[in-house]
């Protein structure tokens, strides 16, 4: 057939637009690419080494290989080289640029892609970039191989005389980011003048390229969703951050927190190269010198605790659920400020403390060791400026702290010289103000060079590591006079769930009352953190006097408990749950233990009521002697009932101890005791909580055994415990000596998680001590209870279900 000239003319013309007609450009892709990886434990520095290896284990991320061996018996946790691969199919366009993103990996990272070594990066707390586009195979498997090491380095910051544990792997998400060729490489967003009328804003845009006739769109969005402001301009012409016309702000503070979108685009004519979109918001603070913090013209009590980045079972390797959960306990409790100790922490916690309102202190992590030499100055100031250029669009983060006990037990010689530390703390200081002019720095326990940065906390550990806690009023009242811009970072105690006592040691005529500094050295010093009893009581007393006296301080900026959940540390082996710092008002879990609910009596919004206390349901004590019972609610009053009996209703008092008024005198009969307590707000019941004691007046007499027994668990599990008892089997409450776990046969303990019942090797509570076993389908298990006092007590499960 033959074709008309007319046709052939359109096909040319039709051939000839197409070959002149640009390519719609392809924007940027973000993929999550955590599932699917090979994890080899293996320190080879030779990847040839490592891909001839046969023992690769499959793994998702996020991953640590210390998720166990960390609470482990064995002194000393894995710090050195791992190995994860993945084959990754890649598709995209040729130009484009093809990013690894780390979220965070510890802490020396080396990134090979197609057996060629694409980039690395040194640091474990902050997110990275490394740029894989010229070893990819576009359409073709790809084999990405990342080695990372958390062995020791004393150039990189923590040292490893911190109080926690360094965890090895790729412990966040990874990302793979497809980025078009002319693509917008950071935007940040600030307000530098801010009050109740007016905000104005300021962007700053960083191109890694431009080309002449690019434009750059910026659209602002109010927290509903309105369009606010509009604006473009010729990308060429960026000198400097742009400023947007000012607009009346919805302010962002912890009671409302209004989060705007300011969504940047860039383009070229018509067609759309790239799109970000940042969130932030507008507010304002400030300190009254020697006084209290304002946000947006009112005071505000900063109402804080700490967080550590780690949780039973999974380490530092958590998934974003348990960072959220985290998070939203945390306003559940009624917090307002968070200090993240000592570490930047993975962004949904900032993407959380934006959301929810919580105030966020962020910090480097120079943790004790001293300063060092060129090269850990180097890695120092780098790792302050990674953090602040990748969290700085954060509404949240109030305070940029450059360091906590940066002196303590230096790693270099001449480390802790106060006049090079005060020089370089000063540079910190400067470069934090470079990097980011509108917000504050901060600095923890180093004296010396407390006036060298804007914010400063001493270390004020009254009734724990020093003094009674008693002294909090005067001690927080001298050292406000003595700093211009006092918050307080840390103070508490450690306790142990389910050990209580009647008679809580205080300290009162055994320690110096007026003490309140903690000091390097413990060796040889008297405190209740060496002396005390590590009950939940103390610890409840402790927290109670702390808040009546912070809520009723006129003047006092506010401060921060530590910490908020269990977490572990390999410089405590011999504490009640080994290798566990247990100041958390959770457990390493983030079951709340009786201080969460002194905490949200005091904070929290929602209304509640809670009888101390739900792990002391077992009491003895004289026939005829009452016993005063307090309980913990937010309620304007609660009133008592004990065995259906009212013992009358309370009105709350902030201020007055214990329990804000809220306590009662019980005369406790033998036998089961019902307790119930009725919350309410404006006359009317709001909450309500029960329990059941179990009270007796007998004597128990010396140690004889360890009795075992076992109950199901609503998750299936069974709960082995062990009991203390004398010859005539009366538990023995105040038997507190460890209790070692054994399993022989089928199932499995959980041990190693550092959680009250996730320990095989535990101090007892109140005489008892228990672990959970995970049952198995069919067979049988012998489990033993022994120390060196009781050479072992055994249980044996039948898992058949017909002898079960």
């Amino acid at each position: 057939m033959k074709l008309s000239l007319v046709y052939l003319l359109c096909l040319v013309g039709l051939g000839s637009l197409l070959a002149t007609t640009p390519a719609v450009p392809t924007p940027r892709t973000v993929t999550n690419i955590n599932a699917g990886w090979q994890y080899l434990e293996n320190n080879t520095t030779q990847l040839a080494q490592a891909t001839a290896a046969t023992d690769w284990q499959p793994v998702d991320l996020p991953h640590t290989w210390n998720q166990w061996d960390a609470m482990d018996a064995s002194p000393g946790y894995r710090r050195d080289g791992g190995w994860y691969q993945k084959e990754l199919t890649i598709s995209g366009p040729t130009d484009a640029r093809y990013h690894l993103y780390f979220e965070g990996a510890n802490i020396s990272t080396v990134v090979y892609v197609n057996g060629q070594r694409a980039g690395e990066h040194v640091g474990g707390y902050v997110g990275f970039e490394i740029d894989i586009t010229d070893f990819v195979r576009l359409e073709e498997a790809n084999t990405i191989s990342v080695r990372v090491d958390n062995g020791y380095n004393r150039d990189v910051i923590p040292s490893q005389k911190a109080d926690f544990f360094i965890y090895g792997g790729i412990t966040r998400d990874l990302w793979l980011n497809v980025l078009p060729k002319h693509h917008l490489q950071q935007v940040h967003v600030s307000t530098p003048e801010v009050s109740e009328s007016v905000a104005t804003t300021a962007v700053a845009i960083a191109l890694p390229d431009t080309v002449a006739d690019h434009t750059i769109e910026l659209t602002l969005y109010a927290p509903d969703g309105r369009e606010v402001v509009s604006e473009q301009l010729q990308a060429d012409a960026l000198d400097g951050p742009v400023s947007l016309p000012a607009i009346s702000p919805e302010l962002w503070s912890p009671e409302r927190p209004a989060l705007y979108r300011l969504r940047v685009r860039l383009l070229d004519g018509e067609a759309l190269l790239d799109e970000r979109t940042e969130t932030f918001g507008y507010r304002y603070y400030r300190f009254e010198p020697h006084g209290a913090f304002y946000l947006n013209g009112e005071r505000l009590l900063l109402r804080g605790t700490h967080r550590h980045e780690e949780h039973a079972g999974y380490g530092a390797a958590m998934p974003n659920a348990l960072h959220r959960r985290d998070m939203e306990l945390m306003k559940e409790m009624g917090v307002n400020f968070l200090r993240l100790g000592h570490y930047p922490q993975d962004p949904e916690i900032y993407r959380m403390a934006d959301e929810l309102g919580i105030i966020v202190w962020d910090e480097l992590p120079w943790c004790r060791g001293g300063m060092g030499g060129e090269a850990w100055q180097a890695n120092t100031e780098r790792l302050l400026r990674e953090q602040i250029r990748q969290n700085y669009n954060h509404p949240s983060i109030f305070f940029w702290s450059v360091g906590n006990e940066i002196y303590w037990l230096p790693d270099f010689e001449g480390g802790d010289d106060e006049r090079a530390l005060n020089a370089y703390v000063a540079k910190l200081h400067d470069v934090a103000h470079t990097e980011d002019p509108y917000r504050l720095t901060a600095i923890r326990k180093y004296y010396a060079g407390a006036d060298l940065v804007d914010v400063f906390s001493p270390s004020i550990w009254s009734g724990w590591y020093a003094g009674v806690y008693t002294n909090y009023r005067a001690t927080l009242r001298k050292n406000q006079e003595q700093y211009p811009r006092f918050l307080h970072m840390e103070y508490g105690g450690s306790s142990h769930v389910g050990r209580h006592t009647e008679n809580p040691i205080t300290g009162t005529g055994s320690v110096n009352e007026d003490d309140w500094a903690e000091v390097a050295n413990q060796v040889n010093v008297s405190n209740i953190a060496k002396s005390g009893d590590w009950t939940e009581n103390y610890i409840v007393d402790l927290f109670d006097h702390h808040l009546s006296v912070t809520e009723t301080e006129p003047t006092f900026a506010g401060n921060a408990q530590w910490a908020f959940k269990d977490f572990g540390t390999p410089l405590r082996p011999q504490n009640a749950i080994p290798y566990m710092n247990q100041k958390g008002l959770t457990d390493r879990n983030g079951q709340p233990k009786d201080a969460f609910y002194v905490y949200k009596s005091y904070w929290g919004k929602e209304p509640f009521a809670y009888i101390e206390s739900h792990t002391w349901t077992h009491r003895r004590g004289p026939e005829g002697k009452a016993r005063n019972l307090p309980v913990y609610s937010n309620a304007d009053a609660v009133e008592l009932y004990h065995n259906g009996t009212s013992l009358g209703e309370k009105t709350r008092q902030v201020g007055e101890l214990p329990a804000q008024g809220l306590h009662w005198d019980v005369q406790f009969a033998a036998g089961a005791n019902r307790l119930e307590a009725r919350a309410f707000r404006g006359g009317e019941q709001v909450a309500t909580d029960t329990l059941t004691v179990f009270y007796d007046f007998q004597q128990a007499g010396n140690p004889d055994r360890i009795d075992l027994g076992y109950r199901r668990l609503p998750n299936g599990n069974l709960l082995v415990e062990a009991t203390l008892v004398d010859a005539d089997g009366v538990r023995v409450y105040d038997y507190e000596e460890e209790v070692y776990f054994s399993l022989d046969g089928q199932g499995e303990l959980l041990k190693h998680y550092g959680t009250p019942t996730g320990s095989d090797i535990i101090q007892m509570a109140n005489g008892r001590a228990a672990i959970e076993l995970i049952p198995a389908a069919e067979g049988r298990a012998t489990v033993e209870a022994r120390n060196q006092d009781f050479k072992g007590s055994y249980l044996t499960i039948d898992f058949t279900p017909a002898r079960r």
